[in-house]
């Protein structure tokens, strides 16, 4: 039976270039993983297995390894940093019971950072700080400890100091045991000497970690009111502080180093050992029905309770698909059967599988607290329970957000075709950011995705990995439509036929909801007029009617629908007479009620070297864009802004052309804002010919 006490389930999350993927193979070097560092450079790391991730330098999907310090069992998850990827952070986080937060010493607290961030309060997760990259130039780890505090609203408690900055950086000072750390120039993590703090740090020492005992010791009133009449706590007791402050995320230790010259990562180890919680210490996961509503129990982290057990990932590889869990509480033993609460049926657990990136070992059983792969699962997806059939229980299922951009793809010949059905089967079940659609008309298969990056490499995977060949049409918005102007009206469906026929009459109000409020349905029917049953029926015409507007067939967002009155017959009505009376209605009041597109916009982020700040700020005023902030860093200006997507096609060329190549961008969506009535016909324009050449 392993001791749970000794397991960290941990995920590296963090902006894209901070030392993610880095840090991960000084990790696994340290604890004997792998005995060859790869380098993200030389496409050779082991957690970016995928050709596309060793090619672009870029984590694209979460890898997950295990791997053992100081007695230590740590389940680590390399999550990727561009935005178009987030959803692989977000699912992460949501199975992890601690993180690493790593920050690059230059870049400091990036876009990204701040979205996984955000991610990681939702999802409540303990996480130690990790400042990378000291050794590089206009490296600041003051400067980054600062803005944790004023961008992400955290409060760092400062465990190391650099020694020395830039090319100088040497080493760490450790403020606990006020010992520093200092490595050579051989690259090898084991050469290194503790020694004491050189004579110029003395006093900075003695003040952060003075610092740092005043930010903790408030964790337990014993140790508060000892400190207060002047006594010094030791060691052990000040870990104690830190560990219990970090479980329930009042701070975060904060670490500094150099992964790629191989120098801190030892202590940002120790220091998950020492205040990252195990999984018994995280709060347990709550259960749910199958409405989604909180039942009051939860997932209780103990082997001898009843199976459950999220399956937080599907990954097709060249065995077969690999179904992802995290387990919460009992043992998953193979050859044994279990429910999936989503479907209602019951699947065999054929093999377990330890995952080392795309290297597997196998295993006979897991159990609560473990991350581990099962091949042969037939109908599970990403978010679904797994539980024992004599008890069973749905976990908090995982939310996902929509899509903002589409491209149209078509299979080159016939025998691509079915190739094609069959590889984006898979591409969804293992990504659900990802979906697939087929236009009715024109026989189009239409992609949507997160972004552009995220779309390419959907193509590049389906040409390399599935050998399909794709004919590629441009990137489409995903524009929506709603109404400007309130309308009341009514409509009579009436129908007769000889026998009973069909009557409905509603009178009704459409008027224009809160941004974001999406489609909602009030009666204010007093009397009878139209009994109750019948109601919902009129919702749910209405509802139909959402996904085609009336400008351009898009969806339709942000309406409010009050049905005030109308009329029944005591044999014609039924609820299908009112839900097609509810549908001509939409159809009628809508042209009315002010129709108006609306695009999305995207929350644009903008690294440029100062001499290009004014190109570049042209250049997005030129997009429609609306500058939030300009914020002056060590290398560079970062400039906020709000853009539409249907501006933003290209921007990475454009902008590389005007910094020389030394601009950088990440951008995410915003919020949906009325398009210019140029902009929003030519768009009705495009649709319509596109209509027509069906």
């Amino acid at each position: 039976m392993t001791d749970l006490a000794h397991y960290r389930n941990i995920g590296i999350f963090a902006h894209v270039d901070a030392g993610k993927t880095t840090t991960t193979e000084r990790i696994l070097k340290l604890t004997g993983k792998i005995h060859k560092i790869g380098e993200v450079h030389d496409g050779e790391t082991t957690t970016d297995f995928m050709d596309q991730e060793r090619e672009r330098g870029i984590t694209i999907q979460s890898a997950a390894t295990t791997c053992f310090w100081k007695d230590y069992r740590f389940n680590i998850i390399d999550t990727p940093g561009h935005v178009d990827f987030t959803i692989e952070v977000y699912r992460s986080l949501k199975v992890l019971d601690g993180g690493i937060g790593v920050f690059c010493g230059s870049g400091g607290v990036e876009p990204q950072s701040e979205t996984n961030w955000r991610y990681a309060n939702d999802s409540e997760v303990a996480r130690v700080i990790y400042i990378n990259k000291l050794d590089r130039i206009g490296a600041d780890f003051y400067r980054v400890v600062k803005q944790v505090e004023d961008v992400l609203g955290a409060v760092p408690v400062v465990m190391t100091l650099p020694i020395g900055t830039e090319d100088a950086f040497s080493g760490v000072v450790d403020l606990l045991t006020e010992k520093a750390w200092v490595w050579d120039n051989s690259g090898d993590p084991m050469n290194y000497v503790i020694e004491d703090v050189p004579a110029d740090m003395i006093e900075l020492t003695k003040e952060w970690r003075e610092k740092l005992i005043d930010q903790v010791a408030d964790q337990y009133d014993d140790v508060m009111e000892a400190y207060l009449e002047g006594e010094t706590p030791d060691i052990d007791t000040i870990k104690r502080c830190i560990r219990k402050g970090t479980i329930n995320l009042d701070f975060f230790p904060t670490f500094c180093g150099s992964s790629f010259k191989n120098k801190g990562v030892q202590l940002v180890l120790d220091g998950v050992v020492d205040y990252l919680p195990c999984p018994t210490e995280v709060k347990p996961q709550p259960e749910v029905d199958l409405e989604g509503n909180a039942t009051g129990s939860f997932a209780i982290v103990d082997a001898d309770k009843p199976l459950r057990a999220l399956a937080f990932k599907i990954m097709d590889d060249r065995f077969g698909a690999l179904t992802f869990l995290r387990i919460y509480s009992g043992k998953l033993e193979k050859g044994t059967s279990v429910l999936n609460t989503f479907t209602g049926k019951t699947e065999r657990i054929g093999r377990i599988v330890e995952m080392h990136a795309d290297v597997r070992a196998e295993l006979d059983s897991a159990q609560a607290g473990d991350i581990v792969a099962v091949l042969g699962m037939k109908n599970v997806q990403t978010g679904h329970t797994l539980c024992d059939p004599k008890f069973p229980a749905t976990l908090e299922p995982m939310v996902f957000p929509d899509p903002v951009i589409s491209l149209a793809i078509s299979p080159k010949d016939k025998a691509a075709s079915e190739k094609m059905g069959i590889a984006l089967g898979k591409m969804i079940q293992e990504d659900p950011s990802f979906h697939v659609e087929t236009d009715e008309d024109s026989g189009e298969t239409i992609l949507k995705g997160m972004g552009e990056l995220h779309l390419d490499i959907k193509v590049d995977i389906l040409r390399r990995t599935h050998g399909v060949d794709v004919v590629v049409g441009k990137p489409q918005v995903a524009y929506r439509e709603t109404i400007t102007k309130a309308v009341e009206d009514e409509y009579t469906h009436k129908k007769q036929s000889g026998g009973s026929g069909q009557y409905g009459k509603i009178n009704y109000i459409i008027e224009p909801g809160e941004p974001g409020s999406g489609f909602v349905f009030q009666s204010a029917v007093t009397g009878g007029n139209v009994p109750r049953e019948y109601w919902p029926a009129v919702e749910k015409g209405f509802k139909s009617m959402l996904d085609k507007g009336v400008l351009a067939g898009f969806p339709c967002l942000d309406f409010k629908v009050i049905l005030t009155d109308g009329g029944f017959h005591a044999v014609d009505s039924s609820a299908i007479a009112f839900e097609i009376a509810a549908k001509a209605a939409f159809r009628q009041s809508i042209p009315k009620a002010g129709p108006q597109l609306i695009e999305p916009i995207m929350k644009v982020d903008t690294f440029t070297p100062s001499d290009h700040v004014g190109d570049v700020i042209g250049d997005l005023n030129r997009r429609r864009g609306m500058i939030k902030s300009q914020d002056a860093a060590a290398s560079g200006v970062r400039i906020k802004s709000d853009v539409p997507l249907s501006e933003m096609f290209g921007y990475i060329g454009d902008l590389r052309t005007m910094t020389s190549g030394r601009g950088q961008f990440s951008m995410e969506f915003s919020h949906y804002l009325p398009c210019p009535k140029n902009v929003a016909d030519e768009v009705i324009k495009e649709v319509n010919e596109r209509n027509k050449k069906k």
